[in-house]
């Protein structure tokens, strides 16, 4: 039998989205931190290890997760509902190479993320990351100037324990800290382990089989955007500086990001040891609305995560199968294939790296956009909308010793997006 041991709150105020179900709830005054790994653990306490998962509401997840397997290749890999003895909401785990995104709907009439789903539809609450001591994580990030989500609390039973404890981000958003031992230990999940108590493995599952016959080669997640309202971002990202001990990676301003209609300002927020890139973005003043603009009239004038960022070992392969799984992407201008060579192999070959080794006219063929820097190149693609509010979208990146965003591709990127939001009649 598992158990839910908390600090402070009583069990009413236990956060749904981890514990919900017919667990026994055991309160204790103290809560015993779950660790990653039995050596000691870093002084610095917010040393992230790992993107422990992305959470999504969702109003259906079965559904949803039906659609992510068919359209991105994901395992449907572990549940966690009213056959696992979860009465309040039902949760499933999809995995791909690293990735772990867990799907939440509610259940019942009083739970709290009923409120989420009116107000923005479907979309990212958390992202959750893995830390050596989740409680320890949780009060420097709050020592720091982090307001608490909630406060520590752990899941365990006789084979293993995590810890979570979150903190608010901007708007919606949350980052819950994570620790784990035993049975729940990060590798043992990697290995294909239980997530949680209270999560059983999906058994014939026919898309499972489908997927591992024709994979879709997304790795890991590369970065996570997040979308603030007008002059906003600078306060996000001293908050990334103070309470998370984050540092700017790259900045980008209207003049890099603009068209003649819209424009939007970016700086990237990436971790002491760079695993976890964040980029904040702010609409700018334009002629027209900008995709961020647009993105904050659809959700409730709240920000939030914009998109995720998939990466790949080989992006040719990964988006000829995913267009052939029905994903629609966004439609590249084809003004943008008639210099993009000569701009990107002129850039590496500046910089003493060798041209783009993919096949040109099939980069083309698939749509794919291509930058390049000092380091090396990239490819990438963008989803269009996964949900028929225009928030959350994917891209699928691969990099080629490039460690930028693509800023050569902005302009095409903007108008491929300011005729998507015209199509909406949101431009």
């Amino acid at each position: 039998m598992s158990s839910i041991s908390t600090k402070k709150q009583s069990a009413s105020k236990l956060p749904f989205e981890i514990c919900g179900g017919q667990t026994r709830l055991a309160i204790m005054t103290k809560t015993a931190p779950a660790t990653t790994t039995s050596s000691a653990a870093p002084t610095d306490h917010l040393a992230l290890i790992d993107v422990d998962y992305v959470h999504f509401i969702v109003g259906n997840a079965k559904q949803a997760a039906f659609f992510y397997a068919q359209a991105f290749g994901f395992q449907v890999d572990q549940v966690s509902d009213l056959t696992t003895g979860n009465r309040d909401s039902a949760k499933y785990l999809l995995t791909q190479g690293n990735i772990r995104i867990l799907l939440e709907t509610p259940l019942t009439p009083t739970h709290p993320f009923n409120k989420e789903l009116t107000r923005f539809g479907d979309g990212i609450k958390d992202i959750a990351l893995t830390v050596f001591d989740a409680e320890k994580a949780y009060e420097q990030a709050v020592r720091n100037g982090g307001e608490s989500a909630y406060e520590p609390y752990t899941v365990s039973n006789a084979t293993g324990s995590a810890t979570f404890a979150g903190i608010k981000t901007y708007g919606r958003a949350v980052h819950t800290f994570v620790s784990r031992s035993g049975a729940y230990s990060l590798p043992n999940i990697k290995a294909g382990g239980l997530f949680l108590p209270n999560f059983a493995k999906v058994e014939n599952y026919a898309l499972n089989t489908y997927n591992r016959e024709h994979v879709c080669g997304l790795k890991f997640f590369d970065h996570c955007v997040g979308n603030v309202e007008l002059g906003k971002m600078n306060y996000w990202v001293n908050w990334y500086e103070q309470v998370m001990g984050f540092k700017m990676f790259k900045h980008f301003d209207d003049a890099d990001i603009s068209t003649e209609y819209s424009a939007l300002m970016s700086k990237v927020m990436a971790s002491g040891n760079h695993l976890i890139k964040m980029p904040i973005n702010e609409p700018a003043a334009g002629k027209r609305k900008s995709q961020i603009q647009e993105y904050l009239d659809w959700h409730d004038q709240t920000p939030g995560v914009q998109h995720l960022a998939f990466r790949t070992d080989d992006e040719l392969t990964s988006v000829a199968e995913l267009r052939r799984r029905g994903v629609d992407f966004l439609t590249i201008p084809e003004a943008y294939y008639k210099n993009v060579w000569e701009r990107v192999n002129a850039l590496l070959i500046k910089s003493g790296h060798e041209a783009v080794k993919e096949d040109h006219q099939r980069v083309r063929d698939l749509g794919i956009l291509v930058d390049a820097d000092d380091e090396g190149y990239l490819l990438q693609l963008f989803t269009k909308p996964l949900q028929d509010r225009p928030t959350m979208f994917f891209e699928i990146i691969c990099r080629r010793g490039s460690q930028s965003f693509g800023k050569g591709n902005f302009k095409a990127l903007f108008e491929s997006l300011e005729m998507e939001q015209g199509r909406r009649g949101n431009l």
